[in-house]
């Protein structure tokens, strides 16, 4: 059943030339096949021009949209999206470029949908979920930040602010995508109340989340303030 389906995996980039070959050669090599599209910032390392390298190579799996410059991890996404619908693939699933999301978890994100779930979110909170290599006042910030957000928005979900996730693409047609402007954290929390608000059925699929090892984090204290009082505006948001 998988190797009939078609399956995307996302990736936006930023000046990440140090990990886009690596995590497209660990993508490419999994059973069954996943596609990658690659939605890159005008990232001036170079990074677009190695994904251009490599659709050569990965003719027909490896896909790059080029944007004018950073205009955001949730308009990435949607951007990503809205493609995924358009080239009729059934399911898409949002990934870092950095390898702190496994991509040998990409499987079993993908056999939770295919098992019924609409969405499966590759979760560190939930029972079996881990994270490596961050440190406690980061770890602990994360955490407190998932149980404010279902404070608020009473969502059963652990990690909602997770960005390793596989959603059908029957789910992204049904969201008002475009009425989702947030761009960090703030945007994962806002798809997962959509997807939820639509009676969709979510899952979480223990994972261990690793902070990346080479280039730059591209958090920032806006990405937390936005998320701190975007959770407010989602309770009456049309999407």
């Amino acid at each position: 059943m998988p190797d009939l389906v078609k399956t995307i995996v996302i990736i936006p980039t930023y000046n990440e030339i140090e990990n886009v070959e690596a995590i497209s050669r660990a993508v490419m090599s999994l059973k069954p096949i996943f596609d990658i599209l690659f939605i890159d910032d005008n990232s001036p390392d170079g990074t677009a021009e190695k994904v251009k390298s490599l659709m050569t190579e990965f003719s027909g799996r490896i896909f790059l949209e080029q944007r004018n410059g950073k205009l955001g991890l949730g308009t990435a996404y949607i951007h990503g999206f809205k493609w995924a619908i358009e080239k009729d693939y059934d399911f898409a699933i949002e990934m870092d470029c950095d390898f702190s999301h496994d991509p040998n978890d990409l499987p079993r994100l993908l056999n939770a949908c295919l098992d019924g779930s609409d969405l499966a979110i590759g979760s560190r909170y939930c029972r079996g979920g881990k994270v490596k290599n961050w440190p406690l006042d980061r770890i602990l910030m994360s955490y407190f930040a998932s149980i404010y957000v279902r404070l608020i928005l009473f969502m059963g979900i652990k990690d909602t602010t997770a960005g390793f996730k596989c959603y059908r693409t029957e789910v992204l047609k049904k969201i008002k995508l475009d009425n989702i402007t947030f761009k960090g954290y703030a945007f994962q929390i806002c798809m997962k109340y959509a997807t939820l608000r639509h009676g969709f059925k979510v899952k979480e699929i223990p994972i261990t989340f690793i902070d990346r090892v080479y280039g730059e984090s591209k958090m920032s204290t806006g990405i937390f303030k936005e998320a701190f009082f975007g959770v407010w505006k989602m309770r009456k948001m049309n999407l």
